[in-house]
């Protein structure tokens, strides 16, 4: 692929850029942090009013038509300012199955809302224990022309604020995608503070409706087609995370003195700081090659796997260089570099951890066909 960005992508990322730069400040995230839900209202607003969600989707809706490379560069500048906001679930988990699986009056329904930010959507994919939603803890049962859903998913991020769920669950054994309105009669939702503030939930199904994405049949192709994109954009977030991270750090240690000398003159200071300048790197052209494969309509699980392996330990090295670095001042957790280490280690164990990425990608090749026969 040429990883050089179009005309149109560049644009994109200045927009996305001179908008997460002017309100996702330092300041703001403060006094964001001391909300209940840490939810930039007005940031959001201003994404969704600038267009730049509507710019990733298909001309016929009437969007731009950036797709996944697209998004990854949106993400990527969420992530660089730590911008509180639901941007990769409403996209991942509520306006890509739209589009993809979603009938015709349905996208003309839905649609709008997702677009111009009235719409939150979480995604309940993850199983606590395995990360993946392979086993889902909860079951879906049939009530006529609809569902019925009991159980339980943890941990989902931005839960208390969301509008709708989707939700992964088991119809008599096999895996189907459901989306719930949190409001509905059997929906309970509690909060569940995890690392990074995402306004995360635990969600209980007590006999609650739900609406099947597609059908039952194709309930395990869906949440595939869904976890893949999902696999992406976390890497994407970690690309920005860990970039920012990395310049904050590397401004520190140019301005910050021991016996005399700037630190970064230290060689094992540059060493480090260049290890983790070239794993970010290669989260981002893991990213980007995985982003490209779907967009061109390819196969890209596999592809998906490797950037969000990198994503979690790659990204994990770097945050945690990014502290360290810092010296105690990297111990202050008011210091900005904190979040990005808080940051980047919520992204390596959503929807699994780096080895459990590992391991589902060794199971996936152990099923390849060997090439050229046997030797």
């Amino acid at each position: 692929m040429d990883f050089n960005l179009t005309e149109d992508q560049r644009a994109l990322t200045s927009l996305a850029e001179e908008i997460f730069a002017d309100q996702s400040t330092d300041e703001r995230l403060k006094k964001l942090a001391q909300t209940d839900t840490n939810l930039d209202v007005e940031l959001w607003g201003k994404v969704a009013e600038a267009g730049l969600v509507g710019a990733i989707i298909a001309e016929r809706h009437g969007g731009g038509d950036l797709g996944m490379v697209g998004l990854a560069l949106l993400l990527e500048q969420q992530g660089r300012f730590t911008a509180q906001i639901p941007l990769l679930d409403t996209v991942v988990y509520g306006l890509l199955p739209l589009l993809e699986f979603g009938s015709d009056e349905l996208i003309e329904a839905d649609l709008p809302a997702l677009l111009d930010g009235s719409r939150i959507v979480a995604g309940a994919l993850a199983e606590v224990g395995t990360g993946l939603p392979a086993v889902p803890k909860v079951t879906a049962r049939a009530d006529g022309d609809a569902y019925r859903l009991d159980g339980e998913k943890r941990a989902v991020a931005w839960l208390t604020v969301a509008h709708r769920v989707l939700v992964t669950a088991s119809v008599d054994g096999v895996l189907a995608v459901f989306l719930v309105d949190p409001q509905a009669p059997g929906v309970a939702i509690e909060a569940a503070p995890t690392t990074a503030p995402w306004a995360s939930g635990n969600l209980r199904l007590d006999d609650a409706p739900g609406r099947l994405i597609g059908t039952v049949e194709r309930g395990a192709e869906i949440a595939a087609w869904i976890v893949d994109r999902a696999r992406v954009a976390l890497a994407a977030q970690q690309v920005g995370v860990c970039e920012r991270g990395l310049a904050r750090t590397v401004e520190y240690v140019n301005t910050r003195e021991q016996f005399g000398k700037p630190l970064s003159t230290k060689q094992g200071v540059m060493l480090r700081a260049a290890d983790a300048y070239m794993d970010t790197e290669a989260i981002r052209v893991t990213t980007l090659e995985a982003a490209w494969r779907m967009d061109q309509g390819e196969a890209a699980t596999e592809q998906a796997l490797v950037a969000r392996w990198y994503a979690s330990e790659a990204g994990k090295r770097v945050v945690h260089a990014c502290q360290h670095l810092h010296g105690g001042m990297g111990s202050d957790i008011d210091h900005p570099i904190h979040r990005h280490f808080l940051w980047g280690r919520q992204i390596d164990v959503t929807l699994g951890s780096g080895i459990q990425q590992l391991a589902a990608l060794g199971k996936l090749l152990a099923h390849v066909p060997a090439q050229g026969g046997s030797r």
